[in-house]
């Protein structure tokens, strides 16, 4: 079941952005910036988001385990618990967001983050060729999913 996060069940979205984002990123990140990203933290983050108008939803399957954010186009926070990856969760999170997209979704990847390619790419995704710079050896790659890969999907 996929819902909307309110303030009732923020706290677990918090910890599944929290250990997710630590493992996803513990390869490009010093530890102790790993660590500032705490649950507490992750509440402030997911909060100061919502009231800039995404929306947040949280995938439940018994427990919660994936989370991910729309605003109008836009599709981020795609985070899955580690120990509840490839499982399908990642791919039922992101066809629920490309379903609230009014128009052609996009969203960006860290040009080191090859799993998530793989996943977009499969799900329609194509990179656009536009980048932003993070340091001098990171960067976030646009994608957006194809227009016919949409229509088949809805």
């Amino acid at each position: 079941m996929i819902g909307l996060i309110t303030e009732e069940n923020i706290i677990w979205a918090a910890r599944i952005h929290s250990a997710s984002w630590k493992e996803s990123h513990k390869e490009i990140c010093s530890e102790p910036f790993l660590e500032r990203h705490t649950v507490d933290s992750q509440i402030q983050y997911i909060q100061k988001e919502i009231s800039r108008g995404k929306k947040f939803y949280m995938l439940t399957d018994g427990e919660p385990v994936g989370i991910i954010s729309v605003d109008v186009n836009l599709i981020e926070n795609l985070y899955v618990l580690p120990e509840q990856q490839r499982k399908g969760y990642g791919t039922s999170l992101l066809r629920w967001a490309v379903s609230r997209c009014s128009g052609i979704p996009t969203l960006w990847i860290l040009s080191t983050n090859t799993a998530a390619r793989c996943l977009y790419e499969k799900e329609g995704f194509r990179l656009t060729g536009k980048i932003h710079p993070l340091s001098e050896t990171l960067t976030e790659l646009e994608m957006a999913m194809h227009t016919a890969k949409r229509r088949i999907l809805l």
